[in-house]
């Protein structure tokens, strides 16, 4: 069914309100006054409706059953081109919850304020349009912390704060989560092309993320965030 977000004060209590892009999409689909669609608010309200002139028609209100039960937020190094611009979908149509992006000392890229605005945009559109074809009840926002030290900061906020690094080779992925009690919200931390700096492996161990591996092989940049948000996604059952 074909999926559409809104801002939440577009929704009144039997119609809601729609953008000029979102009806011209919805004419573009060529959906006849009988054939329904989704409308979210980005933030898990979610109704089944019809097209009544310019504006959708309330069917009924829908539970979206697509969300993760663990909240958690992928922290990307900074990659160039496609291959952030493959992470950050991949990230989003398995569940992540929020993306945020960092500096790290082997970023091929760096951007600086002005860069950021330019780009942002481009990856926040790539987020909302992964978040429809998954039939996601909420758009991860994409946003970028200027340093990395404030990126790891606020990552060992959540209750499972992970660091990949290729170089760990006692602190297994699996046996990390085994070892931890059940959590609500998680952090994936995952590097630039030529991955992490020792530094900054013993500099995100010392603020208090688990430095871990993600197996034996040494996966791209792109593929990484991937492998780690399915894995654990499987580990708490939601996929």
């Amino acid at each position: 069914m074909p999926r559409f977000f809104v801002p939440p004060d577009a929704i009144g209590e039997t119609h809601i309100r729609l953008d000029p892009e979102t009806l011209a999409h919805i004419r573009v689909l060529r959906l006849g006054p009988r054939e329904t669609f989704t409308v979210s608010d980005g933030a898990g309200a979610e109704f089944r409706c019809t097209l009544a002139g310019d504006q959708a028609e309330i069917i009924e209100r829908v539970e979206n059953r697509a969300e993760p039960k663990v909240h958690c937020t992928v922290y990307l190094g900074f990659t160039r081109g496609e291959r952030m611009d493959y992470a950050i979908q991949k990230s989003v149509e398995l569940g992540a919850a929020a993306i945020r992006l960092f500096p790290a000392s082997r970023c091929v890229v760096q951007y600086d304020e002005k860069g950021l605005q330019k780009k942002l945009p481009r990856w926040e559109k790539i987020a909302l349009e992964a978040a429809k074809q998954s039939g996601r009840g909420l758009v991860p926002p994409v946003t970028a912390a200027s340093t990395f030290s404030g990126a790891m900061t606020e990552a060992k906020r959540m209750d499972c704060p992970l660091f990949f690094y290729e170089n760990e080779t006692e602190q297994s992925f699996r046996k990390t989560l085994e070892q931890r009690s059940a959590f609500q919200t998680a952090s994936l931390v995952i590097g630039p092309e030529g991955g992490f700096t020792e530094e900054e492996a013993v500099q995100a161990k010392a603020i208090g993320l688990q430095v871990v591996s993600l197996g034996p092989r040494i996966l791209r940049a792109e593929t990484a965030p991937a492998a780690a948000l399915a894995a654990l996604l499987f580990y708490t059952g939601d996929l």
